[in-house]
């Protein structure tokens, strides 16, 4: 079996929440072993509550089908914290209209942040809401083009 093939097929299952970011950059993929039948690879969700779940390892066994048997085992520990998500997957969800998090998840307690709106990047906006689509991301708008967009919290 070639494990960087599987890695490729890997790298291109978009998050079921967020389609502009692959599951890998998104940084829940923690790992990919070979087994006697097949593979197994190591997710870690988002969070513990996640409602995706069944749908991401649902995606990643399809998508790695023709390697065998894949298993999928979910760790939560360490939790999954916003620093893994990849420099690349960053400037993915800026171009979808997602600010990413300013700041690494140890900081997140101390600091607040200023954020540049992803359509016009105007400096000037404000938080509307601590809680957007997801428990993860937070809504604010954009004072100059007054449009409403997502943050991804730091966790």
């Amino acid at each position: 079996m070639n494990l960087d093939s599987a890695r490729a097929k890997l790298a291109a299952v978009p998050d079921p929440e967020i389609p502009a970011i692959s599951l890998v950059e998104l940084g829940i993929v923690r790992d990919l072993r070979e087994t006697a039948s097949g593979v197994e690879v190591v997710l870690t969700p988002t969070y513990s509550g996640c409602p995706a779940t069944e749908l991401i390892a649902d995606d990643v066994r399809a998508a790695l089908a023709e390697f065998g048997d894949v298993t999928v085992t979910m760790q939560r520990a360490p939790a999954w914290s916003t620093d893994w998500i990849t420099p690349e997957g960053r400037e993915k969800l800026q171009r979808y209209g997602i600010v990413p998090p300013q700041c690494s998840g140890e900081q997140a307690i101390r600091i607040v942040p200023s954020l540049r709106c992803p359509r016009c990047d105007s400096g000037k906006t404000e938080q509307l809401s601590r809680f957007g689509s997801t428990a993860c991301k937070s809504t604010w708008r954009c004072i100059e083009c007054l449009e409403p967009f997502e943050y991804f919290k730091p966790i």
